[in-house]
């Protein structure tokens, strides 16, 4: 370009163009997560909700949660397949909100890219909006943001933010959990959007796998594999806290599943999870083998084949397993929670996994 020429915004690298036809793209499959109390459409500065619909509460708590898929979004990308990561966006958002017993109401995402594909931003929109279906919430807006210059033409990232309600009195959490209560484990999908780090470490750069690749343990490529969408489990929670009593929720992310269940557990009481009532899945395996990966370090940082943990009074066992059973959910009693005094550290597996 001449010193003389005048720049301007694509000359810079961002298609206002492209933008708009994203939006354009997207508008069908935001529709179909709206709420009855979603007010306008897509397009405003702001998402608008309803809250009136709140009236019905005595004293209505406002929950909040924001979160992205980490480094898995780098598998998307090298897959060309964008439209299920938005279902792990919700899981990561709305399953954190319902945690203390909350109805997801709402959510909005922001989209990074280098550059506007419109089709595929309609892709990870359409992923997005069929995980707010899931999850009963609405999708009430969000943006697309082009980073030229920063982000290569094929990178981009996704994160979002979420709200929902409970009434002050139906808030769950550790206050609610008591000397033994059982901990019922509800099976994951696979990986779900945490330790890709470790993950893509471990099987690319260690073991030399490609995407590509049938592994036969696992029945299919192994990009398909570490594509599959996280469980989003927002409505089966809440389904649990109609059907029967409970005290807590934990969402296994970030940190395993000790750490995360010693985030609902008191002070003075002690979570313990015995590995023998369920067998990880084979990804679980074939991450273990291929890097070496100590079982602590493994259980550390992945799910091991739980994705949530309800914590509920014995006499309520029998009624949330039916619930989940009949929901299509995978669980089983997994755990106990006991006293400890002043030995208590929250968390802990016992036991080996059952093979």
């Amino acid at each position: 370009m001449s010193e003389t020429t005048g720049a301007s915004y694509a000359a810079a690298g961002v298609d206002i163009d492209a933008g708009d036809r994203a939006v354009e793209l997207m508008k069908e499959w935001v529709r179909k997560t709206q709420r009855p109390e979603v007010l306008g459409g897509l397009g405003g500065f702001a998402g608008l909700f309803d809250a009136s619909a709140l009236k019905r509460y005595e004293r209505p708590l406002l929950a909040s949660a924001t979160d992205g898929v980490g480094t898995k979004v780098d598998i998307a990308r090298r897959m060309g397949v964008y439209d299920t990561i938005g279902h792990d966006l919700v899981a990561m958002v709305m399953d954190d909100i319902v945690v203390c017993g909350a109805e997801p109401l709402f959510m909005t995402d922001y989209i990074c890219v280098g550059k506007v594909h419109p089709e595929r931003v309609a892709g990870i929109v359409k992923g997005i909006a069929e995980g707010c279906v899931l999850a009963g919430t609405a999708l009430v807006g969000g943006e697309t943001a082009e980073h030229p210059g920063l982000l290569g033409p094929d990178d981009f990232d996704v994160a979002g933010a979420g709200t929902g309600v409970v009434e002050a009195d139906r808030l769950l959490g550790a206050d609610r959990v008591r000397t033994g209560d059982v901990v019922v484990a509800m099976a994951s999908s696979g990986l779900h959007s945490n330790g890709y780090s470790l993950v893509r470490h471990v099987l690319f750069d260690r073991a030399g796998m490609s995407l590509e690749q049938r592994v036969e343990e696992l029945g299919r490529t192994l990009g398909e594999e570490l594509l599959e969408p996280t469980r989003i489990y927002s409505l089966d929670c809440l389904a649990l806290t109609r059907t029967t009593e409970v005290h807590a929720f934990s969402h296994i992310t970030g940190g395993g599943l000790a750490a995360n269940l010693a985030r609902v557990i008191p002070e003075g009481l002690h979570a313990v999870v015995d590995r023998s009532t369920w067998t990880p899945g084979a990804v679980f395996d074939l991450v273990g083998r291929a890097g070496r990966v100590e079982r602590l370090e493994l259980e550390k940082t992945l799910n091991m084949g739980v994705g949530m943990m309800a914590v509920v009074p014995a006499e309520s066992v029998e009624a949330a397993l039916t619930t989940l059973a009949d929901r299509g959910v995978d669980a089983w009693v997994a755990g106990e929670i006991i006293e400890r005094g002043d030995r208590a550290t929250g968390a802990e597996l016992t036991g080996d996994y059952a093979s």
